[in-house]
């Protein structure tokens, strides 16, 4: 068994799709087109393995809705972490620095809607030691 989609509540869809598009590669899938008509915009990352449900809706943001899930996680490569982390926090947006799990590392941040979510890496010792370099 594996998560097949995560259900996101957005104000705007379009928006949102720019974000998640930008940030996170996500796309719209064409083979899902015709849900969006009163369903969820559908977007992937990976051909359909990882998938978003946008819904038009209260964000958790304004307090209006209960949080059904605390945070989403994205694996990636360690040195895929650390260029994410860079470059998100050029833009201007909060975003933790690494955090050491002992055999993980994770960036946190939230989408413009306040959902949280996580960027994390397995590949401990590529961001042990990339992250030694880029400090001296």
């Amino acid at each position: 068994m594996q998560i097949d989609h995560v259900e996101l509540l957005v104000p705007d869809r379009i928006a949102a799709e720019t974000w998640y598009g930008e940030w996170l590669g996500f796309k719209p899938m064409p083979e899902h087109a015709d849900w969006v008509d009163g369903g969820p915009l559908m977007l992937t990352n990976d051909g359909g393995g990882t998938m978003l449900a946008l819904f038009v809706g209260d964000s958790p943001e304004n307090g209006k809705v209960e949080r059904s899930w605390r945070r989403v996680a994205y694996r990636v490569s360690g040195a895929e972490l650390l260029e994410f982390a860079e470059r998100f926090r050029k833009s201007g947006q909060a975003i933790t620095l690494p955090i050491d799990h002992a055999r993980s590392w994770s960036v946190y941040f939230k989408d413009p809607w306040g959902n949280s979510l996580e960027v994390t890496t397995y590949d401990y010792e590529t961001v042990k030691q990339l992250g030694q370099e880029r400090s001296k």
